[in-house]
C-alpha cells in the first residue's frame, strides 16, 4: 500500500506575487513624502560681527558719486566726465588717505557704466567703496 497519493502533486506558480513589491513601493514612497520636505537650498553665510564696526569712516570724509539713466556722472552734486572724477578722486585721496566713496547708480543704467566708475575709483586707490540700492516701491 502506498502511503501517499499523486493527488496533490507539485506544480509551478504561474503568477507573479507582487504583494512585497507593493509593500517596497509604498515604504519608500512615505520615507520620500516624509524627507523631501525637510531637504532644503541653503547657503553657508558668514555674517560680519560687531568687530566690523571697528573701522567706521567718518562721514565727512564720504564722497558721493551719483550716475543717472543717462550716464552722466555726478561727485557732490557737480557734474563730471569719467577721466576727470578719476583725477578728482584721486586729488581726494592725496588729501585725506581715509577718503571713502558712495556709488548711487540708476537702476535702469547698464552694469558696464557702473563698472567704468568702479575702476575709476579703483585707480584713484580708493579702498573704502559703497554701492547704495534703493528698494522697489510697491
Amino acid at each position: 500500500m502506498r502511503r501517499f497519493t499523486d493527488k496533490h502533486a507539485l506544480h509551478t506558480l504561474s503568477e507573479l506575487n507582487v504583494t512585497p513589491l507593493l509593500d517596497l513601493a509604498f515604504v519608500l514612497l512615505i520615507i520620500f513624502m516624509i524627507t523631501t520636505p525637510l531637504m532644503e537650498n541653503s547657503v553657508d553665510l558668514v555674517l560680519p560681527t560687531s568687530d566690523a564696526a571697528k573701522n567706521q569712516v567718518n562721514p565727512s570724509a564720504v564722497q558721493t558719486i551719483a550716475i543717472d539713466q543717462n550716464e552722466s556722472i555726478e561727485l557732490n552734486g557737480q557734474p563730471t566726465s569719467l577721466e576727470q572724477l578719476e583725477a578728482q578722486l584721486a586729488a581726494l585721496k592725496v588729501e585725506d588717505a581715509e577718503v571713502g566713496v558712495v556709488v548711487r547708480a540708476h537702476k535702469d543704467l547698464a552694469v558696464q557704466k557702473l563698472m567704468n566708475v568702479m575702476d575709476a575709483v579703483q585707480r584713484a586707490q580708493i579702498k573704502k567703496v559703497g554701492v547704495v540700492t534703493n528698494p522697489e516701491q510697491p
